[in-house]
């Protein structure tokens, strides 16, 4: 299992909250974030709660400060919630899709994909179905921008999820240990 700890000033100081499970409102825990150490596996935080906004990617390791983490391409400076991913070891799988309810192109992801553009000549996609894995998918090539974690499931439309102003243009697999 996973352990993150939540705290309320810059350097590991003032209240705290550990999480070692999903938490749709940590703002009824501390009032601010200023700083973040994950003990052991991996979370996505979110800037609203109910896993809402925007989204950041946290591996085992120490954030010292907010203004870091934003520096290290967290797109908002507030969290709000958290989701664990959980372990996996198993093969890795998706189809993405020019268009919604897995319209248009498509094609079947199998390793991580830096362009999808260079790759395969499409210059959109909006929806997804993730057969194995978790994978992340960002809204610029060379996973740069604002990410979305996606865990197995269909996603039929990414407009309908809130994403009508993000084009998804990088994937990358969840490796990590988590």
């Amino acid at each position: 299992m996973g352990k993150v700890i939540f705290y309320e000033d810059r350097n590991f100081q003032g209240r705290s909250y550990d999480c070692m499970s999903d938490c749709s409102d940590i703002s009824s825990y501390l009032s601010r974030i200023g700083s973040i150490r994950v003990e052991s596996g991996c979370f996505m935080v979110y800037e609203r709660n109910s896993y809402m906004g925007n989204q950041f990617f946290l591996r085992r390791g120490e954030y010292h400060d907010m203004q870091r983490m934003m520096s290290m391409g967290m797109m908002f400076d507030t969290i709000r919630s958290c989701r664990m991913i959980p372990p996996y070891r198993g093969s890795f799988r998706m189809r993405i899709y020019e268009r919604d309810n897995f319209g248009g192109q498509m094609y079947e992801l199998m390793d991580d994909c830096d362009n999808i553009m260079e790759r395969y000549r499409m210059s959109d996609c909006q929806s997804c179905h993730v057969m194995d894995g978790h994978w992340l998918m960002y809204e610029q090539p060379q996973y740069r921008g604002r990410m979305v974690y996606f865990r197995p499931g269909e996603y039929r439309s990414f407009r309908d999820m809130g994403y009508s102003n993000m084009r998804f243009m990088s994937m990358r697999r969840i490796t990590d240990m988590c």
